[in-house]
């Protein structure tokens, strides 16, 4: 685990310059504190920061075949290299180390850009080629790991993990992209491909990219999807039984380490899981640990406690305090882009105490995409059954003007929210699911955005991203097309991005069983009544799980991993708020109106609506544009 970062030249042979290549490479130097190394020659510079757990001794990079024609820098572990080096052994190749980043290497001289199909793991690279004249970038299927890269003007292609690496090097334009806040005030990040400047973008999950020199930029190509064909014939005991073997293959992968691991241990139905499947493939006992919180409407530490106390692991727990909002500056400088998950300060805790005591943990992500979880879906489906009989005409005329006079009921329980059921209904799926994502939805961000910023937009809408996708899911099931846009969106944009630079902040390396890709590949074949039967999401799952995790830690509510935003913005945030939003960089863009700023504010500090989730999103993007350094002359003209 590790950053990586580098510079290509695309047009010529020119020699990087060594202290930009250092300056990019140590602004990142949280994700690999252990060893550090930069390769210089003609055309190419390449630098990497490395955490070490495996091949401790000899993994170190960047890492050459060996004429050292070809280098590589690595983020990320290839769980089956073992299996892929006797492959490529079988093939006349030799290895001088045990590390899955040689591994990598030799993939590529023996299958070049295909390599990647045979890469089990977590990862992004880049390889360059100096045969070949070229730069070879990938990233993993479902986006665990992130890749950033940039052209600049003079002909300099960057990357790096994140994306303070790309403007260390200080010859990329921070022109802010229009798009990318509409499609963040929406959605609370920036979704794949973007990034929040114009000229930086983020290479997509299962993507890869061939760059040679002296030819124009490519478009990256997709490698990998997910098909949701749903149409195994297996029945329930068999289905379950399956299950737990591919769990347990994914766990075991994972537990490949020179260091100590452990895994987070929530108390919801995923973290268990995996805890269950570490517990009884290792006789020594898990290292877990837990989150709690002061306030007993957040804290699931009881639950985690059960699977804790029947695996017998040794759990650790620390309650945080309910009033801890003292990371907004730092989220800003973690992320690097408006980032406005609130669970993100959760999450670095939780990261923090795991590092106390090991440097790999194992997390229960992905469950919910690929089980259908969410309680989104549940109410998403009876949207649909509600949709299915009427046509769209119809809905749009009779249940369009419904919403728009039917009063907003923030405070009510979803399903009794008239008026957002009635928005959802005149909607087609894709702009009904999209409404359901929404932080601050369209007539509110109608409302912030000022005219002028409107006009940048050009009628641009942030609901073509789930469009885009949408149009490749190949499925005509409503609820394999919800987990289809969640698994290319709020997966890798907001989940994997709050959890890598969480974990990274620290030098802590996560690992993702439920995300592994032959596992989600054989989920996605399962019929979708066998993941949400009625109002039981997960159904399979919890079935499966049922011999390995207590009733009551399968079966109960799912609280997720909030924290009380309203209370703090009526309470201890309320001054810090109102002068950022009202006299900080935020206000100063032009981007937005302060009237309908200040009727948010003043509405949500005397209880009379709750606007907790736009406030924040607001507080997290002026917390951005203070972390880069965007007055208002510079936020004006990037818009």
């Amino acid at each position: 685990m590790c950053g990586i970062t580098g510079l290509f030249d695309t047009r010529g042979q020119r020699l990087p310059e060594r202290e930009r290549l250092h300056r990019m490479n140590e602004s990142q130097h949280h994700r690999g504190p252990d060893e550090g190394d930069l390769h210089i020659e003609p055309g190419v510079g390449f630098g990497h920061r490395r955490l070490s757990v495996i091949d401790i001794a000899t993994g170190q990079q960047p890492i050459f075949n060996d004429d050292k024609s070809v280098a590589l820098v690595f983020n990320g572990e290839v769980y089956n290299y073992l299996e892929l080096m006797d492959e490529l052994r079988g093939h006349g190749y030799v290895f001088r180390t045990k590390s899955d980043s040689e591994a990598i290497v030799r993939a590529w001289e023996h299958w070049g850009e295909d390599c990647v199909h045979h890469l089990r793991g977590m990862f992004a690279f880049m390889i360059h080629d100096r045969r070949r004249d070229c730069l070879f970038m990938a990233r993993d299927r479902l986006g665990v790991k992130p890749l950033h890269y940039a052209l600049t003007e003079d002909g300099w292609l960057l990357f790096g993990s994140e994306l303070k690496s790309l403007m260390a090097h200080g010859g990329l334009r921070q022109e802010i992209d229009p798009r990318a806040v509409e499609a963040y005030f929406a959605l609370g990040y920036v979704p794949d491909p973007w990034t929040i400047y114009r000229h930086a973008q983020k290479l997509a999950p299962g993507h890869r990219l061939l760059v040679k020199r002296g030819q124009p930029l490519g478009e990256p190509q997709r490698y990998w999807d997910v098909k949701f064909t749903l149409d195994a014939k297996i029945g329930e005991e068999e289905a379950a039984e399956e299950l737990r073997r591919r769990l347990a293959e994914s766990v075991k992968l994972r537990l490949k380490a020179e260091v100590p691991l452990g895994a987070f241990l929530s108390g919801g139905v995923d973290s268990s899981a995996v805890v269950a499947a570490m517990a009884q493939l290792d006789d020594q006992p898990v290292n877990t640990c837990s989150i709690g919180f002061d306030d007993p409407k957040f804290n699931e530490t009881e639950f985690a406690q059960m699977v804790a106390d029947r695996y017998r692991t040794n759990h650790r727990v620390e309650v945080v305090n309910s009033d801890d909002f003292g990371l907004v500056d730092l989220l800003a400088h973690l992320y690097d882009e408006p980032y406005a998950d609130s669970s993100a300060i959760p999450t670095y805790r939780v990261c923090e105490l795991a590092r106390k005591h090991v440097t790999v943990a194992l997390s229960g992500d992905g469950g919910d995409e690929s089980f259908g979880g969410y309680r989104r879906y549940r109410m998403h489906m009876m949207e649909e059954r509600m949709r299915g009989a009427f046509p769209l005409a119809l809905r749009r005329g009779v249940f369009g003007p419904l919403a728009r006079l039917y009063p907003k009921a923030d405070w009510a329980p979803r399903v009794f929210r008239a008026k957002t059921t009635f928005q959802a209904i005149a909607r087609n799926s894709v702009d009904a699911y999209f409404n359901t994502m929404g932080l601050v939805r369209d007539p509110l961000r109608n409302e912030l955005f000022s005219d002028a910023f409107k006009r940048e937009l050009q009628g641009w809408h942030a609901s073509e991203v789930f469009h885009h996708h949408a149009r490749r899911a190949n499925t005509d099931d409503p609820l394999a097309l919800i987990q289809y846009l969640d698994i290319h969106t709020y997966l890798p944009g907001d989940i994997n991005t709050k959890v890598d630079r969480a974990s990274m902040a620290h030098s802590l390396e996560v690992r993702e069983p439920l995300m592994d890709h032959p596992l989600v590949e054989w989920i996605a074949t399962l019929p979708s009544d066998l993941k949400l039967r009625g109002q039981e999401g997960k159904y399979i799952f919890k079935k499966a799980l049922e011999p390995m995790l207590p009733h009551d830690v399968l079966y109960r509510p799912k609280m997720g991993f909030a924290v009380p935003l309203a209370r703090w913005l009526r309470g201890p945030l309320r001054e810090q708020t109102r002068q950022a939003l009202q006299h900080g960089a935020l206000a100063q863009t032009g981007w937005f109106s302060q009237s309908a700023i200040a009727r948010l504010l003043d509405q949500h500090e005397r209880g009379a609506m709750d606007h907790a989730q736009p406030l924040w999103v607001l507080l997290m993007f002026d917390a951005f544009l203070r972390n880069a350094g965007l007055g208002s002359a510079t936020a004006r003209a990037a818009a």
